[in-house]
């Protein structure tokens, strides 16, 4: 069998890069619109979003650390981090199922949401944040396109591989019909 070259690889893995490149446009461009428009600091005097003021704003703060602002003066740290998670999903693309759609999917939505954030450790000093939700009993913590990305990319992994192992382990049943029949 001949090796892919490089063409080949990025075709069987376009609807990855599909994913991640909307999830960085969209993260970036959703950023400059906040940096542009709102000024920095604005966590404590955020702007309503109609119709759902009281519940979401638009705020513009910097963010140094990780989700929740986890590990704050770390960004160095978070960036090296950040870049062998990429390079780890590349070296085991097999092992995590990258051949699948639905896998490629949640890995676009993972990888883009690490690139959008990234970007900015690396270009800004610190994550644009800019996304404010207070439920009342309970201010969130502010987050953008590329941490909601990351989240859904996350559980959208963690849900597909426990299916993938429910359908493997059907599969084994029908196929072992005598194990079925000693488990009764």
């Amino acid at each position: 069998m001949k090796p892919l070259n490089w063409k080949s690889r990025i075709t069987n893995y376009r609807l990855m890069l599909i994913c991640a490149s909307v999830i960085i446009l969209l993260d970036q461009t959703t950023k400059w619109l906040v940096v542009k428009n709102i000024p920095f600091g604005t966590y404590l005097n955020p702007v309503p979003v109609p119709p759902f003021e009281g519940f979401l704003s638009l705020v513009h703060i910097g963010n140094k650390g990780a989700a929740w602002g986890m590990f704050q003066g770390f960004g160095n740290v978070l960036a090296v981090f950040a870049v062998i998670t990429i390079a780890g999903i590349f070296l085991f693309r097999k092992m995590l199922g990258l051949h699948l759609k639905s896998m490629q999917i949640a890995f676009g939505l993972l990888i883009g949401g690490i690139i959008g954030n990234l970007y900015d450790r690396i270009a800004v000093g610190h994550v644009i944040d800019f996304i404010d939700v207070d439920l009342q009993f309970y201010r969130w913590p502010a987050f953008n396109v590329a941490d909601s990305a990351i989240c859904v990319g996350v559980f959208a992994y963690i849900f597909l591989s426990f299916r993938m192992e429910s359908d493997k382990t059907k599969k084994e049943k029908k196929l072992n019909p005598s194990e079925v029949s000693q488990e009764n």
